[in-house]
């Protein structure tokens, strides 16, 4: 069963690497179009149709770029349509949740200190709710609220604010962030996908057709663009936030992501002045330092977490019974209470270490067992933990890990 472990978290890796990489491309593309699109200026030679112009410089030469507010009065023969950076970053990112939090779902997507579910309830679940924050984020966006910009953004933050409480009374903290991303993220993809996309179509067949396309399809396309430019930080950053504890650990994560949704407004609104050549709002900073700052104040309020002797009371499930029952599951036990859960703890007694790494407890038989794959990997088949091996693991307690893991039917390769 080795051989499952090792090839499923390459895969995982791969599939994060391709997901980084999209994003990257998705980011970059976005941003430019933006700060492209507010730098445009007014010229008297420009052609019948054309907003403004830009000229720009770049790789040892010269760029001359126009932009149409609806539509040129033909059909240009070469036209490049930039769609498949966000559609390639959600298939992807898609496909590592399911990877990660779905088939580790007894690990890193339930928390049965907050809801008793079984696996298939919780991905039931996740997915499910990736899909409502669309389409109630699209009812208001069609609704009159859509001529109220500011008022629907703030409704969107509401949105987002009860998602992410939601979100934190079901799932661990670490799936709490991520899901909140994705929520965002799945909104942003849809925008292109159902909405950007489809009314360029509809500018591009009227001009096939001879007909003057309808403007109202740019300024609805153009809607949904601004807001994926506002949420594109705060989805960085509840991707990345998985990696620290700080910021997903905490009973009050909903109110983190809250700000740091606040403070992906007040970056943009930077950057998106200056692009315009308004001026440096240099006031966003210091808004934003204060944000990050409470941010940092809230990470160290109480943690959400059960006692050793609540997760020793709750009775395992039939898998980790048999789990424990496996050979050597006695020396692998030992090793890892000896050499990892002096940090992997409720209450982490190693100095320096406030919160257990990654949120993974490692005290008691229900923490290790739903850890196993894990443990397998960062301590048997790697020494990546503990980390410079400041435990002193034994190469025998590495082996005793090894062994026990192996030993259990195929059918666990995955937990």
């Amino acid at each position: 069963m080795s051989d499952f472990a090792v090839i499923w978290d390459w895969l995982a890796f791969a599939i994060r690497w391709t997901h980084v990489v999209t994003a990257i491309a998705w980011i970059g593309s976005s941003f430019y179009f933006v700060a492209l699109d507010l730098g445009l200026q007014k010229a008297p030679h420009l052609p019948k149709g054309a907003h403004g112009e830009e000229w720009q410089v770049h790789g040892g030469g010269f760029y001359h770029i126009q932009k149409y507010l609806v539509a040129p009065e033909t059909m240009p023969e070469h036209l490049t349509w930039f769609k498949w950076e966000s559609y390639a970053t959600w298939l992807s990112g898609a496909a590592l949740l399911m990877v990660t939090y779905w088939v580790g779902s007894e690990l890193f997507l339930i928390d049965p200190a907050k809801m008793e579910l079984v696996p298939w309830q919780a991905i039931l679940i996740s997915a499910g709710s990736l899909s409502i924050g669309w389409l109630v984020y699209d009812t208001l966006c069609k609704s009159k609220l859509g001529e109220t910009p500011t008022l629907l953004m703030l409704l969107l933050f509401v949105l987002l604010l009860v998602m992410g409480y939601s979100y934190n009374q079901v799932f661990t903290g670490r799936a709490t962030m991520l899901h909140l991303g994705a929520f965002t993220a799945t909104i942003m993809t849809a925008n292109v996908f159902l909405i950007i996309m489809p009314n360029q179509r509809i500018v591009v067949a009227d001009l096939k057709a001879g007909r003057a396309p309808d403007p109202k399809y740019g300024k609805i396309a153009k809607l949904r663009s601004t807001h994926n430019n506002y949420l594109t930080l705060p989805v960085v950053f509840l991707m990345l936030s998985n990696h620290y504890p700080l910021a997903f650990a905490s009973e009050l994560n909903w109110v983190i992501a809250g700000l740091i949704f606040l403070m992906g407004v007040t970056i943009r609104h930077f950057f998106n002045t200056m692009h315009a050549r308004k001026g440096y709002q240099w006031w966003t900073w210091a808004v934003t330092t204060i944000l990050f700052i409470i941010v940092m104040w809230l990470s160290t309020a109480p943690m959400f977490r059960e006692t050793v002797e609540e997760s020793e009371a709750r009775a395992l499930t039939p898998t980790q019974v048999a789990m424990t029952e496996a050979p050597g599951w006695d020396a692998a036990y030992g090793a890892v209470m000896g050499r990892c859960s002096m940090c992997h703890a409720r209450e982490p007694s190693y100095e320096g270490i406030h919160t257990a790494p990654k949120g993974i407890l490692l005290e008691t038989p229900d923490d290790i067992t739903r850890a196993a794959r894990e443990i397998y990997i960062q301590a048997g088949v790697t020494n990546a933990m503990p980390p410079a091996n400041v435990s002193f693991m034994e190469p025998a307690e590495r082996q005793a890990i090894i062994d026990w893991y192996r030993s259990l039917p195929k059918t666990f390769a995955f937990n």
